[in-house]
């Protein structure tokens, strides 16, 4: 296998900048592995290929405003996509971020970061392997205001309102980008599974640096593939396991 194997063509005018409204009334390709027969359906009609007693499994991650822009010291402008947050000795937060422009942020710069007013102080105070960098942020307060929803590099239009880059149902702030084939769901569709008899789950996995990182291996299995925090709790893996041993199906969301 190679990782050329799966390239493809995808016109730049085929791929959405903004959501449908309503976010369920998104294009959904149905195939049936079984006749190799093709449907092409709305994502609402999802219900109609669940049955009572499978479970649907959600992330229930939300995104965090994680990219700051600002200057160096010297005046220059940097970009910076925090990743997750690391233990830090006493009241200083530590955050591994991927930084722009990667070469000329050494050890020791100082940085300004944010926007409108709301900025905070950072320090590149460790270069990683990987090219990212440990940043020490001495008071986080102001990291919300200051920071923006990050983006995919494929998304070009500005966000009217960052909460259409959060799945309905996200509420554990840690992740540098959204589980995006959540974003389909409305509150009326998950509603419409449970009276099917179709069981909702919810787990949480933070989202991070793979999802920005290209796979630039020719061969897929030597890529690195970094860690993301998550839980699965032991109430959430006996829902599935009863679901499993009831005959039931489950569907993971990602």
């Amino acid at each position: 296998m190679r990782t050329s194997d799966f390239d493809y063509e995808l016109p730049q005018e085929l791929i959405a900048q903004a959501p449908a409204q309503p976010r369920d009334s998104s294009r959904l390709m149905v195939l049936h592995r079984d006749t190799g027969e093709i449907e092409h359906r709305r994502f609402r009609d999802i219900a109609d290929y669940l049955r009572p007693g499978d479970v649907v499994v959600l992330n229930d991650t939300r995104v965090i405003p994680a990219r700051l822009r600002g200057r160096k010291e010297t005046g220059g402008k940097v970009e910076v996509l925090l990743l997750h947050r690391e233990r830090a000795p006493g009241g200083e937060a530590n955050w591994r971020a991927m930084v722009r422009p990667g070469k000329r942020l050494e050890v020791g710069t100082r940085l300004t970061l944010g926007q409108d007013g709301h900025t905070v102080s950072a320090l590149v105070a460790e270069r990683r392997e990987d090219g990212s960098r440990l940043l020490t942020i001495a008071d986080e307060s102001c990291l919300a205001e200051a920071g923006e929803v990050p983006l995919p590099p494929y998304i070009h239009t500005p966000l009217s309102d960052p909460e259409h880059y959060q799945t309905v149902y996200a509420r554990e702030p840690g992740s540098a980008a959204a589980p995006t084939a959540g974003l389909h769901f409305t509150p009326e569709l998950l509603q419409g599974l449970r009276e099917k008899g179709v069981g909702i789950l919810y787990v949480t996995l933070h989202i991070g640096l793979d999802t920005f990182r290209p796979v630039r291996e020719a061969d897929p299995a030597h890529h690195t593939i970094h860690r993301e925090w998550a839980v699965l709790s032991p109430g959430a893996a006996a829902v599935l396991n009863r679901a499993k041993a009831g005959g039931g199906r489950v569907i993971a969301t990602g």
